[in-house]
């Protein structure tokens, strides 16, 4: 059995849910063939429809902020939009019913920001109800779309499925009550050869109250699905050729990278490749799960990117290079307290109690320096630290992140990295324990001058 993910891009519209029911039938074909090990599946995981969900998220935030009329002429075009996408359902016995379901939804949603607008307060909890509107439209349209053109489909609503913890907007899943719930609700249908369709990005915690994953979640979703269910892999279907060389938007040359494995592609992930949310790893690693990057728009073109545990060193030290625009330095100053027991504890913890993730970490003799690129909460922490150092923030700087598995096999990699980047200030320099990648922090406005000469350099791609 596969995992399909289908992202925004893939159920946009109309042609592109076309696109989406080839791709599953023939899948479906090849599952259902006599000589296949598993009958089952796929199992379709989608996003909402492209751009949905930050309007979503827009009319929410218009709503609190006491302009009801923006939030509801928001939802006015996108209830408008779900019923024309909803016309590939055709004459169908369903139709009645799918509209009626969309209408409901935005029926909810416009009481909902009304009420908000009263408010005049918008919490976590209700952004992930508005937001979770999105991908429960997009997966109920696609089952019925599927079902409509003659692929039996049922749709699963992920929030009785996906079991997640309080949290919201990054809520944590929990694996085995998650395990528990797919195998009592998908597994019966997968038995009766029936195509699963559910949303990503949404789940709900043990009361029952929506949560979302984070945004990007939707990867993270089938991952965790792949992993409870047993996929023989899982597959990621956007609107790129897979896992590439560079950012295509900065570099021309880029190729896409055949094989990655685990390690490599969650540092990409990690540290900027926007093809893969960082947390789809996880679960694919502990069940070594493949996994399988294609493209929407060309199904039948042979390539994309397999992700597995390992791969064959047989190109240089690096495979890809990662990159991250608006990244502040924190630099933390202390000749009092730096060798103190606890001093570094004590920044980790000032950064967590504010939820904020640290990149890059760098010490010296009297200082620690720290990447951030989600710099909202950080006069908070700035306070908190400054009872005990000096605290300092520079923004406008970037991560450069040159990522491969040979790089535990190149010594000089990092001479000859600095070598290529000579005459561009580096602020700090980084390589993990596993010594498959290393970070550097520049300017900003040298971004692009230093990604053309490190991927012209060990990637023998003109850019």
């Amino acid at each position: 059995m596969i995992v399909m993910k289908f992202g925004g891009t893939s159920v946009a519209d109309q042609a592109a849910i076309k696109r989406l029911m080839a791709i599953v039938r023939a899948a479906r074909q090849t599952a259902t063939q006599p000589e296949a090990a598993d009958w089952r599946g796929p199992v379709v995981v989608v996003s909402a429809l492209g751009g949905a969900t930050d309007k979503l998220l827009t009319a929410a935030t218009d709503a609190g902020a006491g302009n009801i009329p923006a939030a509801v002429d928001a939802l006015k075009a996108l209830r408008a939009r779900h019923l024309d996408v909803a016309g590939i359902v055709g004459a169908s016995a369903d139709r009645p019913a799918v509209d009626a379901f969309i209408h409901d939804q935005f029926d909810e949603l416009e009481r909902l920001v009304g009420a908000l607008g009263v408010l005049r307060e918008v919490t976590p909890r209700w952004l992930d109800t508005i937001a979770a509107a999105g991908e429960i439209l997009s997966s109920r349209l696609v089952a019925a779309a599927l079902s409509a053109h003659g692929i039996a489909a049922a749709w699963v609503d992920s929030r009785t499925v996906i079991v997640t913890g309080d949290e919201h907007q990054a809520a944590p899943p929990l694996m085995t009550e998650t395990q528990t719930a797919l195998s009592a609700v998908v597994d019966p249908l997968l038995a009766d050869r029936q195509v699963v369709v559910m949303g990503g990005f949404v789940g709900a915690n043990t009361a029952g109250v929506t949560t979302t994953l984070g945004r990007g979640g939707s990867d993270y979703s089938a991952a965790i699905v792949g992993a409870c269910l047993g996929a023989s892999e899982i597959q990621i279907w956007t609107d790129v050729d897979g896992m590439l060389t560079a950012d295509p938007r900065i570099i021309k040359g880029v190729q896409v990278v055949p094989h990655l494995s685990f390690g490599e592609a969650s540092e990409l992930a990690y540290f900027g490749a926007k093809v893969l949310h960082p947390a789809t790893i996880l679960p694919a690693v502990g069940k070594n799960i493949p996994v399988r990057i294609l493209n929407s728009r060309r199904p039948n073109d042979a390539g994309g990117t397999l992700i597995t545990r390992d791969r064959s060193l047989t190109n240089g030290p690096v495979t890809a290079m990662a990159s991250k625009k608006n990244v502040t330095v924190v630099d933390i100053t202390s000749t009092r307290m730096l060798m103190a027991h606890g001093f570094l504890a004590r920044i980790f913890q000032a950064f967590e109690a504010h939820r904020t993730a640290v990149d890059v970490v760098t010490t010296s003799e009297v200082s620690v320096s720290i990447t951030v690129d989600d710099p909202r909460r950080l006069p908070e922490i700035a306070a908190s630290l400054r009872e005990v150092a000096e605290v300092t923030c520079e923004d406008r700087m970037a991560i450069v992140c040159a990522v491969g598995d040979g790089l535990q096999c190149d010594p000089a990699f990092v001479s000859d990295l600095l070598q290529s980047l000579r005459g561009i200030p580096i602020r700090m320099v980084s390589q993990a324990a596993a010594r498959r990648n290393v970070t550097l922090v520049i300017r900003e406005a040298d971004l692009e001058a230093a990604l053309v000469r490190v991927h012209e350099r060990f990637l023998g791609v003109s850019a």
